[in-house]
């Protein structure tokens, strides 16, 4: 694709109803989305082109989000996350979020919902007790395997 390609498809795209739409071909990849997209989400979209990072930084910062996890998994048990997705703590915007710090969760309770290619993928407690921490943000991107709560069981 030429630039002229791809200005007309953008502005093509703007005066459209869709709301988003991904290309990817010959090695060329391209999403335009009219969703709104948080802060937290641009910075991480935008951090990989703006970094040059050394590999001695990267293990550096693995190490600590491995201690992190650890100290997290001492404390109490913790629900991952299954999956590459945006979170939502919430059914809907309008309604209460399915668990908050000092919640009681059963095994099999519904804590939130991850968003993967337009998948909505409830995520379940697996233990009984109570969640002493909630790790991550309404709507934010989050890892395969990244903490989301923490729970003290019962």
């Amino acid at each position: 694709m030429d630039l002229t390609e791809i200005q007309k498809l953008i502005s093509e795209f703007n005066e459209s109803a869709t709301r988003e739409m991904e290309i990817e071909t010959d090695g060329f990849h391209l999403r335009l989305s009219k969703n709104e997209v948080t802060a937290q989400l641009l910075q991480q979209l935008s951090a990989p082109t703006q970094q040059t990072v050394s590999s001695s930084v990267e293990n550096s910062s693995n190490e600590n989000k491995n201690e992190q996890t650890a100290a997290l998994q001492e404390e109490g048990r913790t629900i991952k996350s299954p999956m590459v997705g945006s979170v939502y703590l919430q059914p809907k915007p309008t309604e209460p979020a399915y668990v908050e710090a000092g919640t009681h969760v059963h095994k099999g309770d519904v804590v939130c919902i991850i968003e993967a290619m337009k998948m909505m993928t409830e995520i379940k407690s697996d233990v009984d007790g109570v969640v002493k921490e909630v790790l991550v943000n309404n709507e934010e991107l989050v890892e395969f395997d990244q903490p989301l709560f923490r729970v003290e069981e019962d």
